[in-house]
């Protein structure tokens, strides 16, 4: 029943953030004089429609995975009245980055009401006013590896690790980061076991080749609570653009992973080819799809509170908002840079022209879904 539950919930979250995107392509296309012919909610086939009195026809359709916008004369090519392709070049560009748009302020607006009751902390530095900020920590547990820097030094798993050389953990992002500043060095640790606090001297590992950690534990935490008052826009908002950021660092250094391990895969040395080997696979864990998307959403659904469904809805509409900018022919960002290019090529974008260039487009990003939905399969599995 919790399992239906939460495919239920995470679906109608899904549905909503795609919605959003799409009424966004069709109130800036009706506000720049573009037909809207259609706006649908789910996909095709139709399970019920109506026609508007603005003359837009509202669907229901019967598969749940998002929706969409149909507007007249779609191609770059077309020239009627009402048609998008009669816009200018920058009423199309407003059309396609405003789906972008909806799902960044949703986002920001979603963050916005975390910060004031109650926004998870994840990143170590996540922006905040201190003059204004209330923060609601809870222990980080550890968990000690066998013969690790940490059990030499006498931590046992179980033990709430408080602080590492002089600075604070209170989030189990902290560890991390810490480990990393200090490596190779003698550093004190507090934690408390039992309720009493000890005090240890511990010499960190140097390097982490062997993926083990310099400390050699496992940390693990509620998240810590920002709470903010009259700073609360201020907060959801920056917060946004730090998780914006983030992202688009991850998935540069994602695609930079992708590019080094495939080129490695053609060198004939043997040690070169295996450090692409293990780039691939790397690249392989920061890659989510449907799968890993559902995965992570219909169990938080169905366990979750409102608080971390909220933000986890944050967070999947802030995906969409990125994602959609990507210069993928078929998403938004790769339509606008195609009618950008060809504008600067001063060529024109016929609609057979423009046809296989999304199709081709599609079909990469159905590949790279059918990829990525292999590995999730994968991790979920193990």
């Amino acid at each position: 029943m919790e399992l239906i539950f939460g495919i239920a919930v995470g679906l109608i979250i899904l549905v909503i953030l795609v919605v959003l995107h799409e009424l966004g392509h069709a109130i800036v296309a009706h506000r720049n004089g573009v037909v809207v012919e259609e706006f649908g909610i789910g996909f095709p086939p139709r399970a019920w429609g109506k026609k508007l009195k603005n003359g837009v026809v509202f669907t229901l359709n019967w598969l749940p995975l998002g929706g969409f916008v149909k507007l007249q004369g779609e191609y770059d090519s077309a020239k009627e009245k009402g048609d998008y392709g009669a816009a200018t070049f920058w009423q199309k560009t407003k059309i396609l980055l405003a789906g972008v748009a909806i799902n960044w302020l949703t986002a920001a607006l979603l963050l916005t009401v975390l910060a004031w009751t109650g926004l998870p902390k994840v990143l170590p530095d996540q922006f905040s006013l201190p003059n204004d900020t209330r923060l609601v920590t809870h222990p980080v547990e550890i968990k000690v590896a066998k013969d690790s820097p940490a059990q030499k030094a006498g931590l046992q798993t179980g033990d709430e690790l408080r602080s590492l050389a002089g600075k604070k953990v209170t989030i189990a992002q902290d560890l991390s980061k810490i480990t990393e500043t200090y490596k190779g060095k003698k550093v004190e640790a507090v934690y408390a076991r039992d309720g009493k606090e000890q005090r240890s001297m511990v010499s960190l590992r140097a390097n982490n080749t062997d993926g083990k950690g310099y400390f050699g534990v496992g940390a693990s935490s509620k998240p810590a609570m920002i709470h903010t008052t009259w700073s609360a826009p201020i907060v959801g908002i920056g917060t946004t653009v730090q998780l914006t950021g983030a992202t688009l660092d991850g998935l540069g250094k994602l695609v930079g992973s992708l590019a080094s391990g495939l080129g490695a895969q053609f060198s004939g040395d043997p040690a070169v080819k295996k450090t692409g080997s293990e780039q691939l696979q790397a690249a392989s864990e920061g890659v989510s799809g449907p799968v890993g998307i559902f995965g992570v959403l219909f169990p938080a659904a169905s366990s979750a509170g409102l608080t971390q469904l909220t933000f986890l809805a944050a967070i999947i509409s802030l995906s969409l908002a990125i994602f959609n900018t990507l210069p993928i022919p078929a998403l938004d960002g790769g339509r606008w840079f195609v009618m950008a290019l060809f504008r600067l090529l001063k060529k024109p974008l016929t609609k057979e022209r423009e046809e296989k260039i999304q199709t081709v487009g599609f079909l990469t990003l159905m590949a790279l879904v059918v990829v990525v939905t292999f590995v999730d399969v994968d991790k979920l599995i193990k």
